[in-house]
């Protein structure tokens, strides 16, 4: 068995990296896990939004509140990186 060349590039370092973001932002992403199970936004018929009655447009706002978390998580824990876009 050889060893490892100290000079080659590691791959895992990225990932290794991504692993260690301890963000705070990163909790923020429990608010479209969290508010979707709570009974009480879905316990009634109205309002009514289009004719569609509370049950069917909440899942939708769901889906916009899971994405727009995510932006705001991802946009904030990005690193800065020099010399990139």
């Amino acid at each position: 068995m050889t060893a490892p060349d100290p000079e080659a590039p590691e791959a895992p370092t990225a990932a290794r990296s991504r692993a260690k973001d301890r963000s705070p932002w990163n909790w923020l992403l429990f608010v479209p896990i969290v508010v979707p199970l709570i009974p009480a936004f879905f316990n009634g018929d109205s309002p009514r939004l289009f004719g569609f009655p509370r049950f069917y447009w909440l899942q939708l706002a769901w889906i916009l509140l899971g994405v727009a978390t995510t932006t705001v998580v991802y946009q904030m824990t990005k690193k800065k990186r020099g010399g990139e876009r």
